[in-house]
């Protein structure tokens, strides 16, 4: 089978290195498109492709239908929004993600935020200090509960909440269950936000969510930009001067929201969760190994399209 890794923005070296290893011992072929500098370069790149793997490169209905030998698609990372599923579905074409590869980085950044901001941004004046403060968590995924494991061992107290989980499988992860979303908000001085983007989230953590926190509060985001009703969001840290938010994707304006709020608001120049080597090479060799069994087994553990 001939599998394609295209990646604009791509892995290291080692990493292709060993993705290249696993799928050629596997009896297969891997041809790499990266650093491309147009999605027409994508559409012809699958005209004869058995599997691609991809990044952030976006997987519309226009290269699915350009791709007649597509089987299966893996998106090395947990978010998979940039996969458009329904014409992979209607294409017969399997879509997965590699959940929990990223998580390790993601967690490590969403603590380095709440420390960062809560010294002020590292600039000359008199932070607090994480330990004893109560961090919620929305969502209590892989990344979620890695970031609880890590506040408790700075001696926070950890709350979190999640649609899909029963309160005593939140509490068997080390976190105390908030009783509701709106809970979560009022009782935490910082809320790590863990929710992927869906239309049910999109826009949903707005004014009325955010305004409930306490004097002094963190919104942590290092899911995804849709999520944050961000005219809310402006509205909630214009009337609340003493909240804060932090996000390694910019909302639009970003610039003018700096200029506003100065250091009650920061966000990373580009989408780095799970910019660290080793995420980048425990998502690309699970991509590979994930196509390989899938060839090999049929195995979709991680199908997203169901």
């Amino acid at each position: 089978m001939k599998i394609l890794l295209a990646t604009q923005k791509p892995f290291a070296s080692a990493a292709v290195q060993g993705i290249r290893n696993i799928v050629e011992e596997a009896g297969h072929e891997l041809v790499v498109l990266e650093k491309y500098a147009a999605q027409e370069e994508l559409v012809t790149a699958v005209a004869d492709v058995d599997a691609l793997i991809v990044r952030s490169d976006k997987v519309t209905a226009e290269v699915v239908a350009a791709a007649p030998k597509l089987k299966i698609v893996v998106r090395a990372g947990a978010g998979y929004d940039n996969l458009d599923l329904a014409a992979c579905t209607e294409h017969s074409v399997v879509a997965m993600n590699t959940p929990g590869q990223n998580s390790n980085a993601v967690a490590e950044l969403a603590i380095a935020m709440m420390i960062y901001m809560s010294r002020g941004q590292f600039t000359p004046s008199t932070g607090t200090e994480i330990a004893g403060k109560t961090v919620g968590i929305q969502a209590f995924g892989n990344v979620g509960r890695l970031v609880g494991q890590k506040a408790a061992a700075l001696g926070m107290k950890v709350k979190a909440i999640d649609p899909f989980l029963s309160d005593e499988q939140i509490a068997a992860g080390g976190a105390e269950p908030a009783s509701s979303l709106e809970a979560l908000y009022s009782e935490c001085d910082f809320v790590s936000i863990h929710i992927p983007a869906t239309p049910q989230t999109i826009g949903s953590i707005g004014y009325e969510l955010i305004t409930r926190m306490p004097k002094g509060a963190t919104l942590v985001n290092t899911a995804r930009k849709e999520v944050i009703d961000e005219a809310g969001l402006e509205q909630a840290l214009k009337e609340r001067t003493d909240l804060k938010y932090i996000t390694d994707v910019a909302p639009d304006g970003y610039e003018v929201l700096k200029e506003k709020f100065g250091t009650r608001i920061f966000a990373t120049p580009k989408k780095m969760g799970a910019q660290t080597s080793e995420a980048n090479v425990n998502a690309g060799f699970a991509a590979a190994r994930q196509i390989c069994a899938y060839f090999a087994e049929g195995c979709t553990r991680f199908q997203l399209n169901k």
